[in-house]
């Protein structure tokens, strides 16, 4: 018995190596993980969600392109406020307009009056005659303003400045004298005109049409 039994467990080794295969034979592979494919519809994104349509955009008044304006004259008196010193004097095209800024010291405007003017043209102390270029003269008359300081010392370097921009072709100041300052701006043609008001820092806008 004892024989048999050596002859069997034998038997079994040789029969499980033969399963693992011999010296010359390739190891087994293990078996490949899978990953399961979802086939679910994808949940909608924010790109899939219809838009809500949404209100225009508002313009405001400053920014706007276009506008009605007047060819008259615009007449708003404060007679009753302090004087406002002049800081700035600039212009700049747009695709609709030329605008000139007048900046001021400070968060308040004087009064204004705005008018088309015929020519000649004159400085308002002197009364001396002055060519301002275009076939229109804007005269943008501020009070109560200076463009001085206390010392006498002008606040805008330039007196008259050419242009070319769309319909503006100069700017020149013709006054500054008791409480008063006017420029004129000299257009190609005398288109209509708006004037806008703006704070922080206090500045008065006049947009010609192109």
């Amino acid at each position: 018995m004892r024989t048999a039994d050596l002859l069997l467990a034998a038997t079994t080794v040789s029969l499980a190596a033969g399963c693992r295969g011999g010296a010359g034979s390739e190891p087994a592979q293990p078996i490949p993980h899978v990953t399961p494919i979802d086939t679910r519809a994808p949940e909608p994104v924010a790109d899939d969600v219809p838009l809500t349509p949404r209100p225009p955009k508002q313009v405001d008044a400053a920014g706007a392109d276009t506008f009605e304006g007047t060819a008259g004259v615009t007449d708003k008196p404060r007679p009753d406020a302090k004087p406002s010193v002049l800081r700035d004097v600039r212009a700049a095209g747009h695709e609709h307009y030329d605008r000139v800024v007048f900046e001021f010291e400070g968060d308040a405007l004087p009064g204004y009056h705005v008018e088309y003017v015929d020519r000649p043209v004159r400085q308002c102390g002197s009364g001396e005659v002055t060519e301002v270029a275009g076939d229109g003269w804007l005269a943008v008359r501020m009070t109560p303003a200076a463009a001085h300081t206390e010392a006498g010392r002008a606040t805008i370097p330039f007196r008259e400045r050419k242009l070319s921009l769309g319909v503006i072709e100069e700017l020149e100041r013709t006054c500054d004298f008791e409480g008063e300052v006017t420029w004129v701006v000299g257009v190609s043609s005398p288109n209509r005109y708006r004037v806008l008001e703006l704070t922080r820092p206090a500045r008065l806008v006049i947009d010609v049409k192109r």
